[in-house]
C-alpha cells in the first residue's frame, strides 16, 4: 500500500514540475539587439529577378513594406545600410519564366512619397552599395540581363542585422515566407514580424 501511494505521489510531482520546466525553457523569439533596433532599411533582395510580365513587382513590394512599417511607427526608415540597425530584404513570388536580372527598376533614387516622406532619413541617389559580396563572375557585370529562372510562388521577407559590410551575407535573424504576404493593404509579412516582436517583448518582461 505504501509503495502504491509513493508511486502516485511521484507521478503527481512530475506533472506539477514539467509545465514549469517547459515554461522556463521557452526561449525569447528574437534577440535583444533586434528588439532594441530603431532604424530599418528595406531593400529588394539582390537575388530577386524581375519577371518580364511584372517588371515592377519587387519595387512595389518594397514600397508596400515601407508604407506598412511607417504606419506601424516602431522604426525609422533609413537609406544607408551603415545607419540601419536592421535590413529587411524582400522578394516577390513569381511563377517560372523569363526574368530580368539586375533590373534598373530596382535601383531607385530616394523620392519622398506621400505616406512615407518624413519617415525616411537621408538620401541615396542612384544604385545603392552592394549588400552582399559579389561573386567573382559578377564583378563588373551588373547591367540588366535577360534570363530564365525557376521562381517560388511565395513572397519572402527576411530580416538581417545592419551596420556592417555585406549584411545579407549573414544568416537572417527572422524570415517569413508565404504567398502574397507582401501585398497591400495588410502586408501580412510585416504583421507577422510585428507579432513576433510583441511576443518576444512579453517573454522578456516575464523573464526572471
Amino acid at each position: 500500500m505504501f509503495r502504491r501511494v509513493s508511486i502516485v505521489f511521484l507521478v503527481l510531482l512530475l506533472l506539477s514540475v514539467l509545465p514549469s520546466q517547459a515554461k522556463d525553457k521557452k526561449k525569447q523569439l528574437l534577440p535583444e539587439d533586434v528588439l532594441r533596433a530603431q532604424t530599418v532599411m528595406v531593400v529588394i533582395h539582390p537575388d530577386a529577378g524581375e519577371a518580364v510580365t511584372a517588371p515592377l513587382a519587387n519595387r512595389n513590394a518594397q514600397e508596400e513594406v515601407e508604407r506598412a512599417i511607417t504606419k506601424w511607427g516602431r522604426f525609422n526608415l533609413v537609406m544607408d545600410a551603415y545607419t540601419a540597425d536592421l535590413i529587411i530584404a524582400v522578394r516577390k513570388g513569381n511563377r517560372s519564366g523569363p526574368i530580368i536580372a539586375h533590373s534598373p527598376a530596382d535601383n531607385r533614387p530616394v523620392i519622398f512619397q506621400p505616406g512615407i516622406g518624413d519617415a525616411r532619413i537621408g538620401q541615396q541617389p542612384g544604385r545603392p552599395p552592394d549588400l552582399s559580396q559579389p561573386l567573382p563572375g559578377d564583378m563588373g557585370n551588373r547591367g540588366p540581363q535577360l534570363g530564365t529562372q525557376v521562381f517560388s510562388s511565395d513572397d519572402t521577407f527576411e530580416v538581417y542585422r545592419g551596420r556592417m559590410e555585406y549584411p545579407l551575407d549573414a544568416s537572417p535573424v527572422w524570415r517569413y515566407i508565404a504567398r502574397d504576404s507582401l501585398n497591400a493593404p495588410q502586408v501580412q509579412a510585416v504583421e507577422q514580424f510585428r507579432k513576433t516582436i510583441d511576443e518576444s517583448e512579453k517573454q522578456r518582461q516575464h523573464k526572471p
